[in-house]
């Protein structure tokens, strides 16, 4: 699941809907706007039948198909996709509730209406995988669906706002060109190559599949919770948690064949797999004070992401790292 696909889920009802004359196209109506609800209904089950048959046919179609199968991924890639599952299913959630209050949907249907249709096609992908041969269905991967939608709703229904965002940022390592030999010494590679067969070259693809380079964020916003009237505070501030992970070429460890069957293993003394936990400066977007309702319609879809700031990294290695500037 793309960032892109996020945005164009969250905002392609708002991009196709006809209005009243005398509603501004970003105003939300004081009560059910029919035509904004039933084409918003009607892009949102294009959408999703769209995106489901696209995976099937472009990814899934790929591999070798299997009766319904359970695997169990915890652990895997340090536990980096579960990050990502929580993330995707929580700004699912906030995108279609955004968009059924823009039909004039009522605050809780609007709530609910999310945390259904982020759940719904979090576990469309996970049917997908169940009949995979390579995965299988993953009860952890629900997991973190459930807890990213549960995220969203339990801060909408206690605070009527979103106080913690969960965020993302990405960049990608610089891979040496360091230069493993398979099991039996027969064939060697580059552990760039390596890096490449896994995560891709273009920043599109590497963004959203490497989890070497990508840190999910909890971005907590201190004003909401600290601030006083007096305080002069802003109201945008937010202080980031993150978390990432580093030198991961496999799964579970770094092991790995080639296409003929080849066994690979990176020496684990001079790439460990090690785990990041980052602090950092944030900002809230959706907090920046504009009357412009498209410059607030813009600031709420860029606010996935998670800006380039300073930040300090403690890892399991032991290491405790500032960065000038991290993304």
């Amino acid at each position: 699941m793309t960032i892109a696909l996020l945005v164009f889920w969250g905002t392609l009802p708002m991009a196709i809907a006809q209005d009243d004359v005398g509603l501004h196209f970003l105003e939300r109506p004081d009560s059910l706007h029919p035509v904004r609800f039933w084409t918003s209904a009607g892009a949102g089950a294009l959408t999703y039948t769209g995106v489901m048959i696209g995976l099937n046919e472009i990814w899934y179609a790929d591999f070798e198909r299997s009766r319904f199968q359970f695997f169990n991924d915890l652990g895997e890639w340090h536990d980096m996709d579960k990050m990502g599952h929580a993330f995707t299913a929580y700004m699912e959630s906030h995108y279609i509730y955004q968009g059924a209050r823009w039909t004039g949907m009522k605050e809780r249907p609007s709530i609910w209406l999310g945390v259904a249709m982020g759940s719904l096609f979090q576990a469309s992908i996970e049917i997908l995988d169940a009949h995979s041969a390579k995965w299988g269905f993953s009860v952890p991967d629900i997991a973190f669906n459930t807890a990213g939608c549960a995220i969203f709703a339990g801060q909408q229904l206690a605070w009527g706002e979103q106080r913690i965002l969960l965020k993302v940022s990405s960049t990608r390592p610089s891979y040496p060109d360091y230069r493993v030999r398979s099991v039996d010494g027969g064939r060697s590679m580059l552990l760039s190559e390596r890096a490449d067969e896994l995560f891709g070259r273009q920043f599109p693809e590497t963004f959203i599949k490497d989890y070497n380079g990508q840190t999910i964020w909890a971005s907590i916003n201190l004003h909401a919770f600290f601030a006083k009237s007096d305080s002069k505070l802003p109201p945008w501030l937010n202080v980031a948690v993150g978390y990432g992970a580093q030198n991961m070429y496999g799964g579970f460890e770094n092991e790995w064949t080639d296409d003929d069957g080849i066994l690979y293993r990176l020496d684990d003394d001079i790439f460990p797999r090690y785990q990041q936990f980052y602090l950092s400066l944030d900002i809230d977007l959706s907090r920046i004070k504009t009357k412009s309702r498209w410059l607030k319609t813009i600031f709420s879809v860029l606010n996935i992401i998670k800006i380039p700031a300073p930040a300090l990294e403690v890892n399991t290695l032991g290491n405790v790292r500032f960065h000038p500037i991290y993304f």
